[in-house]
């Protein structure tokens, strides 16, 4: 059996890499893991040896301290693998297949899962539905940022590519299947973007960036991104946005300079919990800003996808309301112009497979949108501390060298 090594997280601003359990068809206590969880069998399992697993702005959220995250949890929710060995229950997938992993872990069994909301399964995490890999409260599931990892369910979560080689060729695109290309495009089919529409969205780093770029996959005319960052809203004009530095100030004067109109038709809110103000407060943590912000320029009858992390639980909040997650927003303005809200989990087998064919067949280049950087296991703790920094990349963990020489 071989060794396994994982990103841990070690307390507010720390990772390390750590020797770690190899994977096992049985869930074993530790770091984060529901006590009612322990000792779950898992025949349905597969063991997966990690080819590419990215560090996500939620995982930052933990390692600035920012949630209930135990110390020693290691960390990982967006996975692409090769499948080396699966359980008795596994039926359809196979060893040596090469997978996209969504980063909801869905049972495939219960109502929602059923009703194509696998974002909320109710069976794989005790203390509410919905569950993901290395994620603080999602029911103890160990994180894919290591040597290998465990998938349950896998005939029913894993995505095969059909053809391995051709997948390698675009792996870097295929790895951004796990999460934020389809919660990105989530975001935007949320907000309702169609051909011809004008869209904002709030934030540019990964998640925002492909909310940009499936923005003008579904169509958009005009796609505005605001952010604090010049360096990534540099990479959003790399392909074709407008972009506003909030900064600056409002966001509604600044897309009335380009569009000739204080308004746009949809709005995405890729930003989450730690949203800073606009203007003179960009210096100063605002956590309900961008809610109120994409409210007030989107048209009365528009839609808002609200992709960005909101937490019930945010121990750094500068007060108490927000750290139970109760924000002040304007839901007065948004009844008042009967906009649309999304929010939750992307539920990313929706669109996944779809998205694959459109990266397959060379309708998108997602990967070059998000500036998608290979890095060693290793050196998950510079990514870390790089992207935490405003680095304008999405940085892709390579543990085992299958993605130096692409």
């Amino acid at each position: 059996m071989p060794g396994n090594r994982g990103v841990s997280y070690e307390g507010a601003g720390r990772v390390e890499v750590r020797e770690t359990d190899y994977p096992d068809y049985e869930l074993k206590d530790g770091p984060g893991v529901n006590p009612a969880n322990v000792g779950r069998k898992l025949p349905h399992a597969a063991i997966l040896k990690s080819v590419a697993t990215n560090i996500c702005g939620s995982d930052q959220h933990m390692v600035r301290g920012r949630t209930t995250a135990p110390t020693g949890l290691v960390l990982g929710h967006e996975i692409t693998g090769e499948v080396v060995d699966t359980g008795p229950d596994v039926e359809f997938i196979k060893t040596g297949d090469l997978v996209s992993v969504p980063f909801n872990i869905a049972c495939g069994r219960c109502r929602n899962c059923k009703e194509g909301k696998t974002g909320i399964c109710e069976h794989v995490n005790p203390d509410r539905p919905g569950s993901a890999y290395g994620y603080v409260d999602m029911g103890g599931w160990v994180g894919g940022q290591a040597d290998y990892v465990l998938v349950p369910y896998a005939d029913w979560n894993l995505l095969k590519f059909p053809d391995k080689d051709q997948a390698m060729e675009k792996i870097l695109d295929l790895a951004m299947l796990a999460d934020i290309f389809p919660t990105g495009f989530h975001g935007c089919v949320s907000a309702g973007v169609q051909p011809g529409s004008t869209v904002y969205i709030a934030g540019a780093g990964p998640v925002g960036l492909a909310a940009a770029c499936s923005a003008f996959l579904l169509g958009a005319a005009v796609v505005i991104v605001g952010d604090l960052n010049k360096e990534r809203l540099d990479q959003a004009r790399s392909f074709g946005c407008e972009t506003v530095n909030v900064a600056e100030g409002e966001p509604k004067d600044q897309i009335e300079q380009i569009l000739g109109a204080p308004e746009v038709d949809c709005a995405v809110d890729a930003v989450g919990f730690e949203a800073r103000g606009h203007g003179k407060d960009s210096e100063t943590e605002r956590p309900a800003t961008v809610l109120n912000t994409v409210m007030d320029v989107t048209r009365a009858g528009g839609a808002l996808g609200i992709p960005g992390l909101y937490v019930t639980g945010d121990p750094g909040a500068a007060d108490e309301s927000a750290q139970r997650g109760s924000l002040s927003i304007q839901i007065g303005l948004g009844w008042a112009k009967s906009l649309s809200f999304v929010t939750g989990q992307c539920p990313v087998m929706r669109y996944n497979r779809q998205l694959m064919q459109a990266i397959l067949h060379d309708r998108v280049q997602i990967a070059k949108a998000v500036n998608a950087t290979p890095i060693s296991l290793d050196d998950a703790p510079r990514g870390y501390h790089e992207f935490d920094e405003g680095a304008a990349r999405k940085y892709v963990l390579d543990p085992h060298g299958m993605l130096a020489s692409r």
